[in-house]
């Protein structure tokens, strides 16, 4: 996708869409229309909303806990999102999934998923699927610097150089995995830098610019789909809110969030497009009114679908 007016126009059409989404989210638990844990993706929505720009709906992703930013970019429908964190049948997953669990085979969105560094290995499996069948189809792991500690995650790389996978690794460094911040979990400073052990390119890029995620993650998917192999993007970010909503979040330095909390991307793209003459404030206003009028009508679903019937308690359920 080319990176005009129509495509800038889009990237804010969708990073406002998952800023008005997960803040309708955290109003609605704080309400305690329904519960379970929620993860919320409220300042990294430049990250989902650069890479899945490239993406086509044949392409996969694989998410994480903090997953709703991922699957709206990818094409998900926030009235089925809506009714599966309400628990309702009509819900992507029937209501049984919750917030860590909605996927959409359809649209290649494999799963959100509760266990940090699960993704990857869905991710090169998609990816080994895709050459297997020698189609130029595209594979996106998406995770945190938490789950690139992991070994499941070092296994998906090594495999996925070893065997040239199509596969791009987008790893959302918001320098948090639960209150342990990144330098007391690891020690090189750039997640990108392991990179270099499976002899892949790996680049550290301003998370908190879209135009800089969606530059680099074109890049790194058209080289896949070309067949060069996988490739990792390390994008810095920062989420506004705790771990989880209910996280008293006492564990940041106050003069840190400021800091981040000053870039953040949502406010920071708007006013780049107002400065470009790309759009008038007039017609952000329209977009976002436009959102918000979906929003209502998703949650109007949502409270209006019915619970899964008793009946129904292990239908769908199963375990490997």
């Amino acid at each position: 996708m080319e990176l005009n007016n129509e495509t800038l126009i889009s990237l804010y059409t969708t990073m406002k869409k998952i800023r008005l989404f997960e803040e309708r989210v955290s109003e609605l638990f704080a309400a305690g229309k329904f519960g379970g844990f929620v993860h919320l993706y409220i300042g990294e929505e430049a990250i989902a909303s650069g890479v899945s720009a490239s993406l086509r709906k044949t392409d996969y992703i694989t998410s994480t806990h903090r997953g709703h930013g991922h699957l709206i970019s990818k094409g998900g429908d926030i009235k089925l999102m809506m009714a599966e964190l309400f628990g309702r049948s009509t819900g992507y997953c029937k209501g049984k999934g919750g917030s860590m669990h909605i996927a959409d085979l359809d649209l290649g969105i494999l799963g959100a998923n509760g266990i940090v560094g699960a993704g990857a290995p869905l991710a090169v499996g998609a990816g080994f699927a895709t050459k297997y069948k020698n189609t130029d189809n595209v594979s996106v792991c998406f995770f945190g610097d938490g789950a690139s500690n992991q070994g499941t995650t070092a296994e998906a790389m090594n495999m996925a150089s070893a065997w040239n996978l199509p596969v791009v690794f987008v790893n959302e460094n918001n320098l948090y995995g639960i209150s342990c911040c990144t330098n007391k979990s690891m020690k090189v400073s750039d997640v990108a830098d392991k990179a270099a052990a499976y002899d892949i390119p790996g680049v550290v890029i301003d998370g908190n610019d879209v135009v800089a995620v969606y530059e680099a993650a074109a890049e790194a998917i058209k080289a896949a789909r070309e067949g060069k192999g996988p490739s990792l993007i390390e994008c810095k970010t920062y989420r506004h809110k705790g771990h989880f909503e209910g996280d008293p979040c006492v564990y940041r330095p106050e003069d840190e969030v400021a800091e981040w909390m000053a870039k953040e991307p949502v406010a920071r793209f708007a006013e780049k497009l107002l400065s470009m003459n790309v759009l008038t404030q007039e017609q952000m206003d329209e977009i976002d009114g436009a959102i918000v009028s979906d929003l209502d009508e998703a949650v109007k679903f949502a409270e209006e679908s019915p619970f899964p019937k008793p009946e129904e308690l292990t239908t769908d359920v199963y375990t490997v």
